[in-house]
This record gives structure tokens, C-alpha cells and sequence, in this order.
């Protein structure tokens, strides 16, 4: 048999080696494996004082020691983690503990034992091993998950085998496996993953899975107060540990029930309110302010370092961050951040309910926390479409009011005898009055057609660079005609490209041709180079005339 030293040494070698295991691999959440490693210090604790015969006090160790495992899983299970949704595992749990006390009382044994067997030590054994089954289950990969389970299995092992074999040598190696695959499993890189936040599941409500839930709950006082009827009460302490244990996952389904209707209260909350705003929303700043506050309302505070709205691909290129990943079945994905406590979450820009991105592209992106990030996920992706289509109807409101305006200008300016023309940044003539076919001696002009493509070849360089420059002004050049004949304007312009419904130059042009001293009135005659290229060809042929 081992000895009060090794005991000693396998259980604070196993607690050792995930305190190691929680340094070295950072898990999102540490309470679960100091939980486990506080299971692991009181099972060793028992272990030593019931080789040094002091029975009560290891008893006491031992019943320590499930409520910390026992606690220490169902954190892995929690929401955001492994299990995104664990309620139905808590209601299967509930259901086999009180199924295993009725079972062990009235059908094994009289007196709750099958020889020297605990039925405690079975039923909590039992339990680990149905939670850590459900860990392998969502993860057949995770090494960590499946030495959990194989330690829970050499607790249960040991068990049964310790008292019916008197304490054998053999069926201590069980309890000596717990320990080695309790301590290896936080020591692997796959711990962290236990704990990994994942979108959370919303529960629907079902009628069936509530009556198993009551019905559980009610089993331990139920055979309590049949054997107290009875005349004796001979399985007290089964009873009383089985009834705490029911009561536990009780409290904490309803526990998780309330959190996720009180998140789903506060989404709901959080996107009415920003909806609001969008829509309330004119330009792009607005916008930015209503999906900062509305992140306010949906996060929790602290959580979120940054906030990116980019409203197009282009932005989104100069943050330097992945694209979406191929075949990614979630419409957002995660990018790694500097800091290794953050992740970076991008959500497109999609035009809901259409479910398509904007031409345009552009994502929302916030960089904090994980857990929290994953927790709010599906509200921050809705938040990411309401925002697609504020942005698309500003858009659309600005190409509505520049049109309106467009006709407005026709309206105003059909009959009058100044030539106007609207430029766009690029220099395509947006609008021209009717009078400039006139000046030009042809039909209607085509669409997007340039200034340049009306200016005389030698004045485009410098008719392009005068425009280029910011702020108004005034310029001299040559058209082209229709029969080749060149005409000479005053083209004065003013610059309202950055006004929210032109967003061009306004251009008023001026048939100065018919001067009858073209070469003496022209305001830039003193600086020649600023002349069109026509009158300087034609001064110089009016000098070598004299």
C-alpha cells in the first residue's frame, strides 16, 4: 500500500502541475482549474489522514472534494465556453442523481451500500463522468478534455474496487491515474481551449425538460420522507449529499436561464435604441456616434479597447487585418490583436434583411476581451447591418438631393444666358445648361463627357491643373467647336466639392470671342502664360503683321 509520503507527493505534485499548466497556457477563465486543483488538495488531504487512520477527518476531505470538482465543471460548461449551450446537460445530470439515489436505496441495499461501497463516492463519481463525457463530446480532439475524463474514471474506479478489495495496491493505482491525468491535463496546450469563448446557444423553453427539472429536485426530500415514514432513516448522508447536489444544478440552470433572458433583454434594449439613432443618423459622423453608444449599451464596460467603423473595403485594408476566412459559416470572424488578452472582432457591413454586403464593403470593428466580444456576437453582427443600412440610406438621401438639385439648377438656369455646367471630381460634366450646345454648334452633349474633350488640345494641361487646385477662380481657354472652329471663354468656377449635395465644381462660362481688342482687354494679359494657347498664336501673328 502507498504510504502517507506518496500520497503527499502525488497529490502536490497534481496540484503543482496545474498551477504550472494555468501559468504556462493562460486559459480565458483560471477558476475552473483552481477549482480543480482545490479537488485535487482535498482529496490528498483525505487520502493522507486516511492512511494515518484518522477516518472522520478524511471522510470530511472526501465530501469536500466533490462540490469543488463538481463546481470546477460545470464552469468548463459554462456560457461562451466549450459548451455554448449546457442547460440540457444540467437537467440530464439532475435527473441521473436522483435516479442513482432511488436506485441505490430501494434497489441495491437497505442500507445504501453494496458491501463497503459508498453510494456518495459512486453517485458523485458518476456525475464527473458524465460531464467530462460532454466534454469530449463537444471536443474529440481536446487531450485535456479526454485525461479529465480518464481521471473522473479512475475516481470511480477506485471507488468500487478500494472498499471491495480492502484497500489492494491494485485499486489504489486508480486513484494514483486521477491524480497523474488531473495534474497532465492542464499541463497540455489544449486546456486553453476548455475554456474558449464560443456564441452562446439560446435554450428554447420546453414544458417536458421542466417537469424533469422539478421532478429531480423534489426526489431526495421525496425518499427522505418515505424512510423517516418508514420508521428509520438509514441513508441520512446519501440522502442529504445527493439533495445538495440536485439543488446546485437547480439553482444553476435557473441561474443561467435568468442571465440569458436578462442578455436578452438588454440586446434587445441596446439595438432598439441604436436603430433609433440610425435612423435619426445624416451623415457619416452621426452614424459612428450611434453604433459607439449603442456598444455602450450592449458590452459590458472595460471590455471593448476599440472601435473601428470602416466604411468601405478600402478602409478596411489599411487596418491590416485578415479577410473573412473561406467556407466560415458565421457571417463575422476573429483577427488576433498585440495584446494576447485581446481578440479583434470584424463584423461586415451587411445590408439586413437582404443578408449581402454593401457594394461598398466595410466592416465594424471592435478589439477587447473575447469572452465578452463572443458573448454579445449575434447583437454586434445585427448592429454591424443596421448601421449598412443607415449608411446606404444617407447615400441614397445624398444622390436623391443632388438629383433634386440638378433639376432644380435646369429649372432656374434653362433660359438664362450664362452657361453653367457641374464638374465632378473627375472632371466629368455633370449637367450643362442648354446654352452651351448652342456655343458649341452641336447636338446634345453625350454622357460623361469631359471638359477636357471640349478644350482646345493645347490649353487641357493647364485648364486641368487650374482645376485641380482648391478654391475659386477664373481661367481663359479655347473650346472646340463642331466644325473646328475654336471659340474663347472666360471660365470662372467655384469649388463645392466638399459640400454634401454638389460635391463638384460649379462652372459659369462666358463667350469672350467678339471682343473687339481681345489681346488688350483680357485681365491676363501682363502674365502670358496664363493666356490660352489661341490668343498667344494670334498675338503673335498680330506683332509680325506690323
Amino acid at each position: 500500500m502507498l504510504t502517507a509520503i506518496e500520497w503527499i507527493l502525488l497529490g502536490a505534485g497534481s496540484v503543482v502541475a496545474i498551477l504550472i499548466g494555468v501559468r504556462r497556457h493562460r486559459p480565458n477563465r483560471t477558476a475552473p482549474w483552481m477549482l480543480l486543483a482545490g479537488s485535487v488538495a482535498a482529496l490528498g488531504a483525505g487520502d493522507v489522514l486516511y492512511d494515518l487512520q484518522r477516518t472522520d477527518l478524511a471522510e470530511v476531505c472526501y465530501l469536500a472534494m466533490f462540490p469543488l470538482v463538481v463546481v470546477s465543471l460545470l464552469y468548463f460548461t459554462r456560457d461562451v465556453s466549450l459548451l455554448a449551450d449546457r442547460a440540457r446537460l444540467i437537467d440530464l445530470l439532475a435527473f441521473s442523481c436522483s435516479t442513482l439515489l432511488v436506485i441505490w436505496v430501494f434497489v441495491i441495499g437497505s442500507a445504501g451500500q453494496l458491501g463497503s461501497v459508498n453510494a456518495a463516492d459512486v453517485i458523485g463519481g458518476l456525475l464527473l463522468v458524465g460531464v467530462a463525457t460532454r466534454l469530449v463530446i463537444a471536443d474529440r480532439r481536446n487531450v485535456s478534455a479526454i485525461l479529465l475524463l480518464t481521471g473522473a474514471l479512475g475516481l470511480l474506479a477506485g471507488d468500487f474496487l478500494y472498499p471491495l478489495s480492502g484497500g489492494s495496491r491494485a485499486s489504489e493505482l486508480a486513484f494514483v491515474v486521477l491524480y497523474v491525468c488531473w495534474g497532465a491535463s492542464a499541463l497540455h496546450p489544449s486546456m486553453a481551449r476548455l475554456t474558449e469563448p464560443r456564441t452562446p446557444v439560446p435554450t428554447p423553453w420546453q414544458f417536458r425538460w421542466t417537469v424533469l427539472l422539478a421532478a429531480s429536485a423534489a426526489t431526495p426530500p421525496a425518499v427522505l420522507l418515505i424512510e423517516a415514514l418508514s420508521g428509520e432513516v438509514r441513508d441520512g448522508v446519501v440522502i442529504a449529499v445527493t439533495g445538495a447536489v440536485t439543488l446546485l444544478l437547480t439553482i444553476t440552470r435557473l441561474a443561467d436561464s435568468i442571465h440569458q433572458h436578462s442578455a436578452a433583454l438588454n440586446r434587445e434594449r441596446g439595438l432598439r435604441s441604436a436603430n433609433t439613432a440610425l435612423v435619426a443618423a445624416a451623415d457619416l459622423p452621426a452614424v459612428n456616434t450611434a453604433v459607439r453608444a449603442a456598444i455602450t449599451r450592449l458590452l459590458p464596460p472595460g471590455v471593448v479597447s476599440d472601435v473601428v467603423l470602416a466604411t468601405d473595403d478600402g478602409r478596411l485594408a489599411a487596418q491590416k487585418l485578415p479577410a473573412a476566412p473561406a467556407g466560415a459559416g458565421s457571417r463575422s470572424w476573429w483577427a488576433p490583436a498585440g495584446d494576447p488578452d485581446e481578440h479583434i472582432l470584424i463584423c461586415p457591413l451587411r445590408l439586413e434583411p437582404l443578408a449581402v454586403a454593401r457594394p461598398s464593403g466595410g466592416a465594424l470593428i471592435l478589439t477587447g476581451r473575447k469572452d465578452a466580444l463572443a458573448a454579445g456576437r449575434d447583437a454586434l453582427e445585427v448592429l454591424a447591418g443596421e448601421a449598412a443600412l443607415a449608411l446606404d440610406r444617407i447615400t441614397l438621401v445624398e444622390a436623391v438631393g443632388r438629383r433634386d438639385s440638378d433639376l432644380y439648377l435646369r429649372a432656374v438656369i434653362r433660359n438664362t444666358a450664362e452657361i453653367m455646367a457641374v464638374i465632378d471630381s473627375d472632371h466629368r460634366i455633370r449637367y450643362a445648361s442648354p446654352a452651351l450646345r448652342g456655343l458649341l454648334g452641336g447636338d446634345e452633349l453625350p454622357p460623361l463627357t469631359a471638359l477636357d474633350d471640349l478644350v482646345h488640345p493645347d490649353d487641357r494641361a493647364r485648364v486641368r491643373s487650374t482645376l485641380r487646385t482648391e478654391g475659386d477662380g477664373t481661367v481663359f481657354c479655347a473650346l472646340q467647336r463642331a466644325d473646328e472652329s475654336q471659340v474663347l471663354v472666360e471660365v470662372t468656377y467655384r469649388d463645392l466639392r466638399d459640400d454634401r449635395l454638389v460635391q463638384g465644381l460649379v462652372v459659369t462660362l462666358r463667350d469672350i470671342t467678339d471682343r473687339h481688342d481681345p489681346f488688350e482687354q483680357t485681365p491676363q494679359q501682363d502674365h502670358v502664360a496664363d493666356l490660352p494657347a489661341w490668343v498667344n498664336r494670334r498675338s503673335a501673328q498680330h506683332k509680325f503683321r506690323y
